[in-house]
């Protein structure tokens, strides 16, 4: 009695994946978009300044003034409307992003550098 198609595909299915296994494994392909360096896009000198600008100490005390001025609207402003309390915890939430960035630096937390 012959083995079944069905019963052939499932016995060489695990040799099969093991052989492609071992050829991706020993031949790498080199990564050719990795290459260092690399053209310079038109929008990479004004995202670099605006990331400057928001990583300065400008922004780190515009942020600070921005988190005292919200805190100080929720406590004390018990009769602002939705709308206003939600702007105000946006307005708190950005603050807390840049100075948390600037706090981080500061500490000498920061991220990988591309």
């Amino acid at each position: 009695m012959r083995p079944s198609i069905d019963a052939l595909r499932q016995a060489w299915l695990p040799v099969l994946l093991l052989v492609l296994l071992i050829a991706v494994v020993w031949h790498p392909d080199p990564a050719h978009a990795a290459s260092a360096g690399g053209g310079g896009l038109p929008w990479d000198t004004p995202l670099t300044t605006l990331k400057n600008d928001l990583t300065g100490p400008v922004a780190f005390t515009i942020s600070l003034l921005a988190m005292v001025a919200c805190g100080a609207a929720l406590v004390f402003g018990g009769e602002i409307n939705e709308f206003v309390r939600r702007i105000i915890m946006l307005v708190l939430v950005c603050a807390f992003i840049v100075g948390v960035t600037n706090l981080a630096s500061a500490l000498g937390i920061s991220g990988a550098i591309v």
